[in-house]
């Protein structure tokens, strides 16, 4: 029945998880922490740090932690991954087949172009569910972004910015 319920949840997220992966975030939480109860928010915060290191997606190598943590062994993790990453393949495959017929429909590009302010809306709400209580950045972290945000769009080399930003966190959290 896990199984079940876990391809489930991940086949819906792949349908509605529209702007990729940090987008997918909050309906990743509301499936798995609040719907299913399948972890804890920190729990799904923790998993999620540890897919945005690793190289891929950030949906799919969540969707891999998530179906090992819930089910306990390697099909979990084949199941949920499977799951998520059919949706947008098959609709790419559909899409494919007539996009360059439709790019300059009026109807299509207003659709798309609708659809960008809710992408940003869905990040957004990704970013505050996870920030609750127990996972909350502190004002040192804040800063380190914000200094960050500003070098990047100055033109700072992203490397060098990484590696400071890296010092930094060791120096003030160590």
């Amino acid at each position: 029945m896990i199984y079940l319920q876990l391809f489930l949840s991940y086949l819906k997220i792949g349908f509605f998880g529209f702007g990729g992966g940090y987008a997918m975030l909050s309906l990743i939480q509301n499936e798995i922490v609040v719907q299913n109860g399948w972890l804890t928010a920190n729990e799904l915060a923790d998993i999620i740090a540890v897919s945005q290191m690793t190289p891929g997606p950030i949906a799919i190598n969540c969707a891999t932690y998530v179906g090992y943590m819930v089910t306990g062994n390697i099909w979990g993790s084949i199941l949920a991954t499977g799951a998520v990453s059919l949706p947008p393949l098959t609709i790419m495959l559909l899409i494919t087949r007539y996009y360059f017929k439709l790019k300059e429909n009026r109807i299509m590009k207003g659709a798309l172009d609708m659809m960008k302010p809710m992408i940003v809306g869905m990040m957004g709400a990704a970013a505050l569910l996870l920030c609750n209580r127990e996972t909350f950045v502190d004002w040192s972290a804040i800063a380190i972004f914000v200094v960050s945000f500003v070098a990047v769009y100055k033109k700072f080399n992203p490397i060098l910015l990484l590696v400071i930003s890296a010092a930094a966190g060791l120096i003030l959290y160590l």
